[in-house]
């Protein structure tokens, strides 16, 4: 059992949208889970999940997902099941990194950059984009192994230890904060002008949140 506050829930779009959430992945399993706890009783469960193929094993979660495979070769199907996710009525939740945070070399704890596929297939599909933070941190032990393996080019063994962190974050605390949407011209053309904005307004946003400043204001 985890404890978590959770900010901005004024900022979710009403009833009856669509919307792609998009995170930053602290943890690899657990920020997950409460994501969809948290959004999916807002929406009365009408959400489907981007994830890797690891949290497949979690009980209850496998029918809500997507799996990236980040473990062998990815499915000859996945591109239309995407497709089929996102031209559906459930609000999509991914983690644009696909990969948990890790030690910058400043010390600090953030995502790796972010893959912005995203974007263009929300402004295809005509989904508002909601900007989400969530605060919490894995052990040094984790972050230590992720960062032999980089620096050694070794395969990411570090996926091997999320099963124990996840075991590890029970009873802790953490903190979800929503920004407010971002909102597509969706009568207009996708140009690259437009993707470029849209990038920026999003990482402006996601900088907010991880500043601190609620509600995006």
């Amino acid at each position: 059992n985890v404890t978590v506050d959770v900010e901005g829930l004024d900022n979710l779009p009403p009833a009856g949208s669509k919307c792609t959430f998009v995170s930053n992945l602290p943890l690899g399993a657990i920020d997950g889970v409460t994501l969809g706890w948290v959004i999916g009783e807002h929406y009365d469960g009408k959400i489907k999940y981007l994830v890797n193929d690891l949290l497949m094993n979690l009980k209850g979660l496998a029918p809500l997902c997507l799996p990236i495979n980040k473990l062998g070769k990815q499915s000859r199907n996945f591109p239309a099941m995407v497709d089929a996710a996102f031209s559906g009525d459930c609000h999509v939740i991914m983690f644009p990194a696909g990969l948990c945070s890790r030690r910058q070399k400043d010390g600090s704890i953030r995502d790796i950059p972010w893959n912005k596929a995203f974007l263009k297939k929300s402004l295809q599909t005509k989904r508002d984009i909601v900007p989400v933070h969530f605060i919490g941190y894995n052990s040094s032990r984790f972050y230590n192994v992720a960062q032999w393996c980089k620096r050694l080019h070794l395969p990411n063994f570090a996926m091997a230890l999320l099963p124990d962190e996840m075991y590890r974050s029970q009873g802790g605390h953490y903190v979800v904060r929503f920004g407010k949407p971002i909102y597509f011209p969706k009568d207009e053309p996708i140009t690259k002008e437009i993707l470029k904005n849209m990038t920026d307004e999003m990482m402006a946003r996601i900088a907010e949140l991880q500043a601190g400043v609620k509600n995006g204001n």
